[in-house]
Order: structure tokens, then C-alpha cells, then sequence
């Protein structure tokens, strides 16, 4: 049975998809959960225009953390308790920075979330969940947003 759950959220109805099945897969008081959210870096383009970048930081961070307490609002609404945790990407991918985590907390299964593209739309935007599944050295459970 699994003990050590991890799940990234994102704030996405993908994200709290994954995040309400793994609560109904894990329908068990002794089962450790972290919700895991992994900051991007984001890259200013044009200095010129009229977004205040001195704030967009700090609303940035401020989103990050709303993402984490909404997730763990839900769980708690469950009757359950998890921990969190936010990472920053630091120029990795974001599967990669899930996976380390995965293996840092001993993680025995990864619940994520995937939007289940394909096409040029998969080549496009690219799938942190395939890049999960592909390289997890734990049990990655996918959950798709439809």
C-alpha cells in the first residue's frame, strides 16, 4: 500500500482533478500526503511597457502560495492533513524538480494531473505529466482532465 503520496498542483482544473482522486484513492488516515507546487521562471520581455515589474514578484509569489493553501483547503475539507511544499524550477524542467522531490521525501507514488494532449498541441506545450511518467523511478498515477 502506498504511504507517501505526492501531488503537484498548479491551480488547474486538471490539477484539483488529480488532487480529488488521489484523496478518494487514498481514502485512509495513515497515508502521508505533500502537495507540491513548482514556481517557473518567468522572463520580462519588454521593459518598456506599463506592467509595474517591481510588483509582479510579489503578486507572482502571492499567486504560488494561494495555490498551495487552496489544494490544502481541499484536502482539509476531506477530513485529512497534508504538508507542502513550493519549489522553484531554477532553470530545471518542472518534471524534473517533481521527480527529485519524489525521491528527497521518499515518495512511494506520484498523483498528477495530465491534460492528455496530443498532436501539435503535445508538441506545442509539452506535458510535465509525460515528462513525470517518463523518468519517475516511483509509481506515477495520471489523471486525465475529461
Amino acid at each position: 500500500m502506498y504511504q507517501r503520496i505526492l501531488i503537484p498542483v498548479d491551480g488547474s482544473p486538471t490539477s484539483d482533478r488529480a488532487l480529488k482522486e488521489a484523496l478518494v484513492f487514498t481514502n485512509q488516515q495513515n497515508v502521508q500526503l505533500r502537495l507540491l507546487h513548482v514556481k517557473e521562471e518567468i522572463h520580462f520581455a519588454d521593459a518598456e511597457s506599463c506592467i509595474n515589474y517591481a510588483e509582479l514578484p510579489e503578486s507572482i509569489r502571492s499567486s504560488d502560495a494561494e495555490i498551495l493553501t487552496q489544494a490544502r483547503m481541499k484536502v482539509q475539507q476531506s477530513g485529512r492533513t497534508a504538508e507542502i511544499q513550493m519549489l522553484e524550477a531554477d532553470g530545471e524542467s518542472i518534471a524534473g524538480v517533481i521527480i527529485a522531490e519524489a525521491q528527497r521525501w521518499s515518495a512511494d507514488l506520484i498523483v498528477i494531473g495530465t491534460h492528455g494532449r496530443t498532436g501539435f498541441n503535445r508538441l506545442l506545450f509539452g506535458s510535465v505529466a509525460e515528462g513525470v511518467l517518463r523518468t519517475s523511478p516511483v509509481p506515477v498515477l495520471l489523471i486525465r482532465a475529461n
